[in-house]
């Protein structure tokens, strides 16, 4: 058998995704998630201007020969577009290889090491009301997990914080259909710094011990201001701080680890094991934070999760409403085999997204299965997706108070 056709389809139910479609000679079809949020048309363009045709005629049971023919044979190696593109093929290419088998990805890659994947969800509030009420509707749908997001007093509309009030909010999208240029946020470390500790202490207060509490800096600090950070809340026991300072300086986590035992992790934004790669050997992090759509599909993920492994870090793997449940199928999966897992960020689809892909996976008291389909478990509609059209996005820029461009 062979490939015999590669589409690409562009949908946007609430929001946008880039899906690839591959179906061999015999008529089996197989799904990736190729979605970069605010960017999704540049992949799609790279998947169906430059990498459709190469994929036509080639055999589909050859996966690790063919991520290394994109990857390598591209010459420009890295970068979100490309490995969101490679991950898209590779996706699909695995989830044709285990419709072929009968059986659940998972099966392929050794079988189940746990019965379920725990999962976090998205909690936030404007205010300290509105958040404790988010958390406490969380725990009542049986979550163990939370991400802990709150608005600062003197600041507006920041990230994480869903603006939409008070209560339970699955519908968090920083992407605005803002027409031709992204939204701006104002941010202000200091007041960050003096407010979030209270914040915690406070959760604490109402909600006790046992809760898994997580927080995201979003690359917002500085490695000096992300220290005294870390430190100041370690007596609130965190799962974990992440993304505590901009990703692309690695060294950076060296002086958080210096005056802090609080947990980190990093990576949503990496798209390789080479992004990793001090941070890992020199246990700089203890969760790899990355989407396996944007690092290269599944075959990427699992290797870098067992370099992780070696070292003892775990995995949390990206996993917002900015990922398709095509993708977030494919992170299920290897969160089921994997030794090393960690936790799942988990942000449910809304109900239009769920009319376009069908899945399988299954929540349970704070825990998802993937399910036993055979293959990822997730189909998509194509007449449904057909009445979403594509809508321009963007995520937000951020400035700091005087107006400088500060990370988002």
């Amino acid at each position: 058998m062979s490939i015999a056709s590669v589409d690409v389809i562009v949908t946007s139910p609430g929001r946008n995704f880039v899906t690839l479609k591959v179906t061999t000679s015999d008529g089996v079809v197989g799904w990736g998630d190729a979605t970069l949020n605010g960017r999704e048309l540049s992949v799609a363009s790279y998947l169906s201007d430059h990498l459709a045709s190469m994929l036509v005629g080639r055999d589909e049971d050859r996966i690790e020969d063919t991520w290394q023919y994109l990857y390598r044979g591209a010459y420009w190696r890295r970068g979100p577009v490309t490995m969101a593109a490679i991950a898209a093929v590779d996706m699909a290419l695995w989830d044709i290889k285990a419709k072929k088998a009968g059986m659940p990805l998972y099966q392929l890659l050794g079988g189940a090491s746990r019965d379920g994947v725990r999962v976090y969800a998205h909690a936030s509030g404007t205010d300290f009301a509105a958040l404790s009420n988010a958390i406490a509707g969380y725990r009542e749908l049986g979550f163990t997990a939370v991400r802990v997001q709150t608005g600062v007093p003197g600041l507006g509309q920041i990230y994480g914080v869903s603006a939409a009030g008070p209560g339970v909010r699955y519908d968090y999208e920083p992407a605005k259909r803002s027409g031709d240029r992204p939204a701006e946020e104002q941010w202000d470390t200091r007041q960050y710094l003096n407010h979030m500790p209270g914040v915690f202490a406070k959760i604490r207060e109402e909600f006790g011990t046992d809760l898994r509490l997580l927080h995201d800096g979003h690359h917002r600090m500085s490695p000096i201001e992300a220290a005294r950070f870390a430190k100041d809340v370690e007596p609130y026991d965190l799962f974990w701080l992440e993304d505590a300072t901009p990703g692309e300086d690695q060294t950076a986590l060296r002086l958080i680890r210096q005056h802090s035992t609080t947990p980190l992790a990093i990576g949503e934004v990496f798209n390789t094991v080479y992004d990793y790669q001090t941070l890992i050997t020199e246990r700089l992090i203890d969760y790899v934070r990355s989407a396996v759509t944007h690092t290269g599909g599944i075959t990427a993920m699992k290797k870098l999760l067992d370099f992780a492994a070696i070292y003892g870090i775990r995995s949390g793997i990206h996993g917002p409403t900015d990922i398709s449940p095509v993708g977030m199928a494919a992170a299920l999966h290897l969160d089921l085999a994997i030794h090393n897992f960690g936790i799942q960020e988990y942000m449910p689809h809304n109900e239009q997204t769920l009319e376009v892909f069908r899945t399988s996976f299954t929540f349970d008291k704070g825990f998802l299965h993937p399910g036993d389909q055979p293959g990822l478990g997730v189909e998509l509609d194509e007449d449904a997706a057909s009445a979403f059209e594509y809508t321009k996005a963007y995520l937000p820029v951020n400035r700091l108070l005087d107006g400088t461009v500060h990370d988002w």
